[in-house]
């Protein structure tokens, strides 16, 4: 195991002792060995349980330094396994629920008997949980909805797990002697921030073997279907995976079909129809040929040939369209005006800015983040930790944060790396629209990344207007996650993105597309019309840690999605071009 996967074992530990009710200085050992962890870069961690060094790291004591090298040794912990065995699942569950912390479950579980969400909805609907002290009627709300949104949002997956799901499994099946071609199609491979359901369109000189390996891979929870040339599985985390069989020359017009969206696949059938053409998962007929045995032959003497969907789109007059773009909002009308645009892609990615490391709420140190940044060809590094009153996040105060510049200012002196730092914050947005540092120490940075971390509750109005008041601010380069939006767990706060987008215009201000998995803000149902317009985006993935640079391709699909190419991104110009723009900024 890693460093950061052993800090997330006593992290959890930490919990579940609290959920249990244990000593809190029990609970906040682990929670403090952790901590400790992250601050230690991963080689380090070996060469000390080598040496057996591990208890002379402040907060890790000899239970816990017993743990830490049963982890890094085997990537198992019966400790913990048996912890998780002793607590109610329901329990566990209700971790899940946003605002419910170990205390308040360990409260309802304690005075209602409360073991399931089940019963913690009832609990609410009935009021009992209002009568609690600590609790009220607006923490009962806030629980309802946060069970419902739980059970909407379970639905659904992020766009980066189904992702991680998919990649091995086209892997193996392109692996197999009998597959001839295999893709994955359907929302994910649009790039939509969520994904419902996995589809694996597959081409194949024999079917059954190829069945069966989908169906007996690892992962597989259930298998809901089995049939000749379709199957269906669940994997543990409930996301469902189908396979469909087809032969080699419907390949192109069941991608097509599969990869949708409904919208795209309406106005594709309009236009084959107005060329006297039907259009369908099994190929591109005669008109007349409609939902007919002629249809289903595909591509044969009746039927038009396409070997891709590049010669499927030619066939009806189109350039290729990215599978991104195919959501009917207007890319058929580009693809026949030869007006498409050329696409961001992940390598014309240069750097990127707001990152952040162990001085705040990071898990990897300044020097293990440069050297990922280097591994990924990266020329610059924007390090962009919290501000002072993000005091859940280790917020940097003014002395801090001056230690931090002189120390990315040594590191670039030094020539330890290729990759440039940029010396940067993620500034809190006070509640009035005031910045969380005076104008001082923002003009000894190289460039400020302004966010809203509070209040959340505020009206509309009050919100737009304190983003505005902040984006004003000369020394706000970009602001970051512009709605605070938290995919499939939180709404985004109320706000007028129209007019802030206008003030980030008017003032030469960036708006981040935040690249995490969870985030993806601003939406990409906005850039197309605001990249139009002049606005310059920068792509960023937020990383707590080294993998989560790597965020970055969950940024590009979002950017894909709304029409940017490279030119609009600050972050695929080269070193010398950042710098000039950073400079011409100040």
């Amino acid at each position: 195991m890693t460093k950061n996967e052993i800090a997330d074992v006593l992290a959890e530990i930490g919990t579940l002792l609290e959920l249990k009710g244990e000593n809190p200085f029990k609970t906040r050992a682990y929670q403090a060995g952790a901590r400790a962890l992250e601050a230690i870069e991963d080689d380090e961690l070996a060469t000390l349980i080598r040496d057996e060094r591990l208890k002379s790291v402040k907060g890790i004591g000899d239970a816990l330094a017993q743990k830490i090298g049963e982890l890094h040794a085997t990537g198992k912990l019966e400790f913990f396994e048996k912890l998780k065995a002793s607590i109610e699942p329901g329990l566990i569950e209700m971790l899940e629920v946003p605002g419910l912390g170990p205390k308040k479950i360990r409260a309802l579980n304690e005075k209602l008997g409360l073991v399931s969400l089940v019963e913690l909805s009832a609990a609410c609907a009935d009021g009992r949980v209002a009568a609690l002290d600590g609790f009220g009627d607006k923490s009962q709300q806030k629980i309802l909805e946060g069970i419902r949104n739980r059970e909407s949002y379970g639905r659904r997956h992020l766009w980066w797990d189904a992702h991680e799901i998919a990649v091995p499994i086209v892997a193996g099946l392109r692996a197999l002697p009998q597959v001839t071609r295999a893709e994955a199609a359907g929302s994910l491979r649009r790039g939509l921030e969520t994904v419902g359901d996995l589809d694996f369109i597959v081409a194949a000189t024999e079917v059954a073997p190829v069945v069966e390996w989908f169906v007996t891979q690892s992962g597989v929870k259930e298998v809901t279907a089995r049939g000749e040339t379709k199957a269906s599985v669940r994997f543990e985390s409930g996301l469902q995976a189908d396979l469909r069989l087809v032969p080699t020359d419907q390949f192109a017009f069941a991608l097509h079909h599969f990869t949708g969206s409904k919208d795209h696949n309406v106005q594709m059938r309009q236009r084959a129809l107005a060329h006297g053409l039907s259009l369908s998962e099994w190929g591109l007929v005669p008109a007349e040929g409609e939902g007919t045995a002629k249809e289903k032959a595909g591509g044969g003497a009746h039927g038009v040939h396409a070997g891709d969907e590049t010669a499927l789109f030619a066939a009806l007059g189109l350039a290729f369209i990215p599978p991104e773009l195919r959501e009917g909002l207007g890319e058929i009308e580009a693809a026949e005006a030869g007006e498409l645009p050329r696409l961001i892609e992940t390598g014309d990615l240069r750097g990127a800015f707001h990152n952040h490391t162990t001085a705040s709420d990071g898990r990897n140190t300044l020097a293990e983040m440069t050297a990922a940044a280097e591994a990924l060809g990266w020329a610059y590094l924007g390090i962009a930790d919290h501000s002072k009153s993000s005091v859940q996040a280790k917020g940097l105060s003014e002395q801090r944060l001056a230690a931090q510049v002189a120390e990315i200012r040594a590191f670039n002196a030094s020539g330890r790396f290729k990759t440039h730092l940029f010396a940067g914050t993620e500034c809190d947005i006070l509640p009035d629209g005031r910045l969380d540092y005076d104008d001082g120490v923002l003009a000894s940075l190289d460039y400020v990344v302004a966010s809203v971390h509070s209040a959340f509750t505020q009206l509309a109005d009050d919100m737009t207007a304190r983003i505005i008041r902040a984006i004003e601010h000369p020394r706000t380069t970009m602001l970051g996650h512009i709605t605070g939006r938290l995919l499939l767990r939180r709404e985004g706060y109320a706000v007028n993105i129209t007019k802030v987008i206008d003030a980030a215009i008017a003032n030469r201000v960036i708006i981040e597309l935040n690249a995490s998995p969870w985030r993806l803000d601003l939406d990409w149902r906005h850039w197309r019309k605001a990249a139009a317009r002049g606005l310059v985006c920068a792509i960023n993935p937020d990383a707590h840690e080294t993998a989560g640079l790597s965020h970055v391709q969950a940024g590009v699909n979002a950017a894909r999605k709304g029409w940017l190419t490279r030119e609009n991104v600050l972050n695929t110009r080269s070193l010398d071009g950042v710098r000039r723009w950073l400079g011409e900024r100040r």
